[in-house]
């Protein structure tokens, strides 16, 4: 499902920009064997933010999870956290709560005896803190109930709720949700959200959802091959990917070969277009144009505007609240593209399978990148 822009707008730049931070990674590291994991990380987190780490499987992004758990060391770099060196301290002394995507409850214990296992003190206060838990999670009632007799969610919750019952000041999620249906797993982001921005607390998530991270982050770092690729707000990841692995990876994109004229025109296939903004290096530079299916303007009558040109309507998908066209530019070297419409959109341009439309690039979204994946723009 594609994100909606205007939610990403409102969660982007929520962290303050300008506190000290509260985790601070440097030059962090780490091998198995010949294959390195992590090479040469820096990450700074803010306190009450909360960061999603995103990427594909193999990334090292659990990895890099584990060494701020203390559960790993890593080989050469720090870790530190309200201004204290932890790097090498084991994990009991590290003042985090942690959950995990296989939840990890004890299946002979009660609820109640689930939360809490790692509190201590007085019989009458533990009871206390765990009525809390179980009102703060909206699981009151199911204290002697076991972890058998609890569905998925519940049991998530309750993994949540243990992680919670010392009051540490860092929470660490590892892929949480992962093995919850959709449904579920659309409730309790909200409800997880929900709750760190309640209590304030510092949290970082390991994720390969990339939707999960668009609509649970303050910021983003995208993980690629034991490297971060771009760390951001959800709307700046989305919007301005920082290279053609973030623009590949987060959402769905188009990527149109095309060379440059001058710094400000590039030649895409049979067509000459104008940018916006003359930052190109110079004539004949190898490109890619890369655009967003909700960027893709489609035409119902031709001749449409002087940068249109004509388009082969191929299938059409319908993904919910939108339709994807699948299409054909003979004038872009018959680059096959993808467009995103809404229903009205799609019944107003009567988008039947083998008609032609008009089709234009919204060229103020266009992303170009070079023959490396990175930004072809000299700025």
């Amino acid at each position: 499902m594609k994100p909606d822009p205007a939610f990403l707008l409102q969660q982007s730049g929520t962290a303050d920009a300008t506190a000290q931070p509260y985790l601070q990674l440097r030059g962090i590291s780490k091998r198995f064997g010949s294959h390195t994991v992590l090479n040469q990380l820096d990450l700074n987190v803010n306190k009450g933010e909360f960061v999603c780490l995103l990427g594909p499987s193999g990334c090292g992004k659990t990895t890099l999870l584990r060494q701020i758990a203390g559960l790993d060391l890593p080989e050469t770099g720090h870790i530190i956290m309200a201004e204290r060196d932890i790097t090498l301290l084991p994990p009991a002394r590290r003042d985090y709560g942690i959950v995990f995507q296989s939840y990890a409850l004890f299946p002979n214990l009660d609820v109640a005896a689930n939360i809490a296992y790692g509190l201590s003190g007085r019989r009458a206060d533990k009871q206390r803190r765990v009525s809390e838990l179980l009102a703060l999670i909206g699981l009151d009632g199911i204290a002697a109930k076991y972890p058998s007799q609890l569905s998925g969610g519940q049991q998530q919750r309750v993994a949540l709720a243990r992680a919670l019952a010392t009051s540490p000041s860092l929470l660490l999620l590892d892929e949480p949700l992962s093995a919850l249906d959709a449904r579920v797993r659309e409730h309790l982001r909200r409800e997880i959200r929900s709750l760190q921005q309640k209590l304030g607390i510092t949290t970082i998530m390991v994720t390969h959802d990339q939707e999960e991270a668009l609509t649970m982050a303050d910021r983003v770092v995208v993980m690629n091959a034991g490297c971060i690729e771009q760390c951001g707000s959800p709307l700046e990841v989305y919007r301005n990917p920082a290279t053609r692995f973030v623009a590949s990876f987060v959402g769905q994109g188009n990527f149109l070969p095309a060379r440059a004229l001058g710094t400000d025109r590039i030649c895409l296939g049979e067509q000459q277009l104008q940018l916006p903004h003359p930052h190109l290096r110079g004539d004949g530079q190898v490109l890619e144009v890369f655009i967003r299916p909700e960027d893709i303007v489609l035409h119902a009558q031709w001749p449409a505007t002087a940068d249109a040109v004509l388009a082969d309507v191929g299938k059409t998908e319908l993904l919910g609240a939108i339709y994807r066209l699948h299409l054909q530019v003979p004038a872009w070297g018959g680059a096959n593209i993808q467009a995103d419409l809404s229903h009205s959109q799609l019944e107003q341009l009567d988008a039947s399978p083998q008609r032609r439309l008009g089709v234009s690039l919204n060229l103020a979204r266009c992303q170009l990148f070079d023959g490396n994946g990175g930004h072809a723009c000299l700025s």
